[in-house]
C-alpha cells in the first residue's frame, strides 16, 4: 500500500497553506459580520476604527472596493461581498478592515458602528413549510415533481392502496458546516497590473476564473495557488469573501494583504448543507417487494435561492426497483446563510430519511432488513432505461453480513450489563461522475516525469494519485513522478468535487501519457536510425537496442518534451448508468439509565470500481463513515429566532473526537468499471459518508425499540418510553 506522498510535509508542519504564506510589506485584513438577519443597512460609522491605531483602511458598501459579480462556467454567478446595502443573513459580510497587524484591524473592526433598517426575518424551516416553492430541475433535468407508474395506475395514491403493508413517516435533519480544519482564508498580491493569490480552493483555475470576472481582469492576470487544502468538503468550491476583499484591497493599497476567517466567522460568511424535512411513504406485498414509494423533501435555501439539498431525487429514484414513484423537492427560503455542497449533497441526509424508512418497513413485514433490501435491489434508476454499467450491491451485503456476525443480531437487540446493543445496516449509493480534465506530462532527460494539473488535493490523495496512475501509464516506477497540482497556470484539471477527481485527471493522464509515447517514438526515430521503435518498462526499444526516454531526449539535444491530454465524459452517459455502491453496517450500545449511545463497531463494504490506491481509499472511506457518526449523534446549528447561531463555534456545534469513535472496518469489492473511464475508477470520497446515519439509528431502533426520525439523535430521544 503507498503512503500518501504530503503527508510526511502536513505532518511535520513543512506544508504551506493558504494563510501560512507571507510577503514583505503585508498588510492584514478583517472581515465586518452583520448583526441583524434581515435589513439593509442605513450607515456604517467608520470613523473610530479609521482612527484606531495601525488602521490603514475600512471599507463599506459605501466605500467599495470595485469589486462586481463573480462568474464561472461550472457554477454561475458566486456572490461577492459588499455590492450593496442589503442585508439577508445574520453574519453576513459587510466591512473589511485592514490594518498592520491582524490584532489592530479585529479590534479596529469592533469599533465600527452599523446602522440598520430591519425588517422581519424568517429563519424557520418549519413555519416555512406551508410557502414553500418547489425546487428548479434536478441535476438530470427531472422536474421538481415527478411521477413514474406502472401501466393501468392511474395515481400513486391508488398504489398505496394496492399496497398490503403501508409504512409512513417524517424525517428531519440538521443545518450542518462542513468545519473543515482550515478557515477560509487567502494572501494576495499584486505585480505589474497580475494578482497572484495563496488560498485553499478545490479548484485553482476555477478560482482564478471568479477572481478575475470580480475584479475585472482576464483570467490569465490571476495566478491562484492551492498545492495543499486542509479540508473542502464541498465548502471551497467557490471562492471566498477573505479572497474576494483581499485581493480588491491589495489592488486598492498596492500592499499585500492577508485575511482569515476566524473559527466563529466561518459558520455564516461561508455556505453550509441546508436542513431538510422528509416525509417517505412506502407500500409493499407481504413477500417484500415493493408497489409504491413517495418521497417528498423540503430543505432550506437563502434568499437568492442559490442551492438545492435533492434529497428525494438523489436517493429515492436511484437506490430500489419500484412499480410506482412519485417525488417532489421544494426549496423553504429563509434568512439564513446560504447553502451549498456538502460532503455526499442530498445523498447523506436523503439516505436518512429512505434507509430509515426501508428499516420500519422491514419491522412491518417482520424481514430482514438485509433481505428486504437484496429482493427490491434495483438494475437502473426508477423511470430510466440505462442500467447500471457494474453493480455488485448485493455483494456487499453478503460479505458485510459474514464479516460483521450479522447472523447473530436478534429483533430487539441484546444485553450488556447495563448497556442495551443493537445492529442496523443501510444502502450506500453515490453517483460516479466525471469532470472535463487535461493533464500535463513533462518526459525529462533525468529520467523523471512531470504529471500537472490545475485541480486541487484537499485531503483526497490526488496527489498520490497522479503518481501512482502516471507511473502506469509510463510504464515507469512512481517514484520517478514528479506530481503537481493546485496552480491556476497548470493545464485545467476542474473541481476536485464530486468524488469525480481520480476518474477526471486518471484518464486525462491515460491520454497525456499515450501523447507523450508517441511523441516520444517520433523522436527516437534519429537515435534509432529510422528502425522501427516501440516503447514499454520506460525505455524506447528497436534494432535490437534500447534506450531510456531521458537517454533519447540527450541524444536528440533535448531536455525535456511536454504533452497534455484531455478527457471528459461522452457517449459512455447514452449507454450506461453510473453509481457507486455501497453497504453500511453498525452496533451502537445505548445505557440502559442514563441513555448515552455509542457506536461501538462499524463496517463499510464497498463497490467503487478499481481501488487506486487501498491505504488512501480505506482512509476517505473511514472519514466519511465517522462523518456519519457524527450527523447521527453530534452535529446540528441552531438557528435562533434572530437569525443568530446558538452554536457556531466548536464549543457547541458538536463533532466526534476519538473517543466517540471505536472500531471501524473497511472492505472493497473491486470490479474495475471501464465501462465508466479507462482507469476503472468510481468516486469514493463521500459514499462512506451515504447510510451511515441511517445504520445508526436502526441499531438504536433495534437496540431500543425507540424510532429516532431527526438528527441528531440526542439523549433526550432515547428518554421516551422507557
Amino acid at each position: 500500500m503507498t503512503s500518501r506522498l504530503d503527508g510526511p510535509a502536513k505532518v511535520t508542519g513543512r506544508a504551506k497553506y493558504g494563510v501560512d504564506h507571507n510577503v514583505p510589506g503585508m498588510a492584514y485584513g478583517y472581515v465586518v459580520l452583520s448583526t441583524i438577519a434581515h435589513g439593509e443597512i442605513e450607515a456604517m460609522d467608520v470613523t473610530a476604527a479609521k482612527s484606531a491605531p495601525g488602521v490603514l483602511a475600512v471599507y463599506s458598501p459605501f466605500d467599495q472596493l470595485g469589486l462586481k459579480t463573480a462568474s464561472s462556467p461550472l457554477f454561475g454567478e458566486t456572490w461577492v461581498p459588499m455590492q450593496d446595502t442589503e442585508v439577508t443573513y445574520y453574519g453576513q459580510a459587510i466591512g473589511f478592515v485592514v490594518a498592520e497587524t491582524f490584532e489592530q484591524a479585529r479590534d479596529a473592526a469592533m469599533l465600527v458602528e452599523v446602522s440598520y433598517r430591519e425588517r422581519p426575518a424568517r429563519t424557520s424551516l418549519e413555519e416555512g413549510l406551508a410557502t414553500a416553492e418547489d425546487a428548479p430541475a434536478a441535476r438530470d433535468g427531472s422536474p421538481a415533481t415527478l411521477d413514474i407508474l406502472a401501466e393501468g395506475v392511474e395515481s400513486i395514491d391508488d398504489a398505496f392502496a394496492a399496497s398490503p403493508v403501508v409504512v409512513e413517516a417524517t424525517y428531519h435533519t440538521a443545518t450542518q458546516n462542513h468545519a473543515a480544519m482550515e478557515p477560509h482564508s487567502a494572501v494576495a498580491y499584486w505585480e505589474s497590473g497580475e494578482l497572484t493569490i495563496h488560498s485553499g480552493n478545490q479548484a485553482s483555475d476555477l478560482q482564478a476564473v471568479e477572481l478575475a470576472s470580480a475584479l475585472g481582469l482576464e483570467p490569465s492576470s490571476v495566478h491562484a495557488l492551492n498545492p495543499y487544502v486542509g479540508g473542502a468538503f464541498g465548502g471551497k468550491g467557490r471562492t471566498s469573501a477573505p479572497a474576494f476583499l483581499a485581493a480588491a484591497a491589495s489592488r486598492a493599497l498596492d500592499r499585500p494583504i492577508k485575511a482569515a476567517l476566524t473559527r466563529e466567522q466561518v459558520f455564516t460568511a461561508t455556505a453550509g448543507r441546508a436542513a431538510t424535512v422528509q416525509k417517505l411513504k412506502l407500500g409493499a406485498d407481504r413477500s417484500g417487494t415493493l408497489i409504491a414509494l413517495r418521497h417528498d423533501s423540503w430543505c432550506t435555501t437563502d434568499l437568492a435561492r442559490s442551492f438545492v439539498e435533492p434529497t428525494s431525487h438523489g436517493t429515492s429514484r436511484e437506490y430500489y426497483a419500484t412499480q410506482n414513484l412519485a417525488l417532489t423537492q421544494k426549496v423553504v427560503p429563509l434568512n439564513v446563510p446560504s447553502t451549498t455542497f456538502m460532503r455526499a449533497p442530498g445523498e447523506a441526509p436523503g439516505s436518512f430519511a429512505l434507509e430509515s424508512a426501508m428499516d420500519e418497513l422491514a419491522v412491518a413485514l417482520d424481514m430482514d432488513p438485509i433481505e428486504l433490501r437484496l429482493r427490491n435491489n434495483s438494475t437502473a434508476p426508477a423511470g430510466k432505461d440505462l442500467q447500471w454499467s457494474s453493480k455488485h450491491l448485493d455483494e456487499c451485503f453478503r460479505a458485510g453480513a459474514e464479516r460483521f456476525g450479522w447472523a447473530n443480531r436478534k429483533p430487539g437487540g441484546h444485553r450488556d450489563g447495563d448497556w442495551l446493543v443493537g445492529m442496523g445496516v443501510a444502502s450506500a449509493l453515490f453517483p460516479a461522475l466525471r469532470f472535463p480534465a487535461t493533464v500535463g506530462i513533462t518526459l525529462r532527460e533525468d529520467e523523471t516525469a512531470v504529471v500537472a494539473t490545475s485541480g486541487a488535493d484537499p485531503g483526497t490523495g490526488l496527489l498520490t494519485v497522479l503518481s501512482l496512475i502516471g507511473g502506469e501509464s509510463l510504464d515507469i516506477p512512481p517514484e520517478r513522478i514528479v506530481p503537481k497540482l493546485g496552480d491556476s497556470s497548470l493545464p485545467s484539471g476542474g473541481l476536485s468535487g464530486g468524488s469525480t477527481a481520480t476518474a477526471s485527471a486518471g484518464t486525462a493522464i491515460m491520454v497525456a501519457a499515450t501523447n507523450a509515447i508517441d511523441e516520444l517514438l517520433a523522436l527516437a526515430a534519429k537515435p534509432f536510425d529510422g528502425a522501427e521503435v516501440t516503447y514499454a518498462d520506460g525505455r524506447v526499444h528497436g534494432g535490437g537496442r534500447s534506450m531510456t526516454f531521458g537517454e533519447v531526449l540527450r541524444a536528440t539535444g533535448r531536455t525535456s518534451l511536454e504533452v497534455t491530454g484531455s478527457s471528459a465524459p461522452g457517449e459512455e452517459l447514452t449507454k450506461h448508468s453510473f453509481s457507486s455502491f455501497g453497504a453500511q453496517f453498525c452496533e451502537v450500545r445505548v445505557h440502559e439509565w442514563t441513555r448515552e449511545a455509542r457506536v461501538s463497531r462499524m463496517l463499510g463494504v464497498f463497490d467503487a470500481g478499481r481501488i487506486i490506491n487501498r491505504k488512501a481509499a480505506r482512509s476517505q472511506i473511514i472519514g466519511g463513515m465517522i462523518w456519519g457518526v457524527s450527523a447521527a449523534l453530534h452535529e446540528g446549528l441552531e438557528i435562533e429566532a434572530s437569525g443568530r447561531l446558538a452554536n457556531g463555534d466548536f464549543a457547541g456545534y458538536l463533532l466526534p473526537v476519538n473517543a466517540d469513535i471505536s472500531e471501524v472496518d473497511v472492505h472493497f469489492v473491486e470490479y474495475p468499471d471501464t465501462l465508466h473511464n479507462a482507469v476503472g475508477a468510481r468516486g469514493l470520497g463521500e459514499i462512506g459518508t451515504v447510510g451511515m446515519a441511517a445504520a445508526v439509528a436502526n441499531a438504536i431502533y433495534n437496540a431500543t425499540g425507540i424510532r429516532a426520525r431527526h438528527l441528531p439523535i440526542t439523549i433526550e430521544d432515547l428518554l421516551e418510553q422507557r
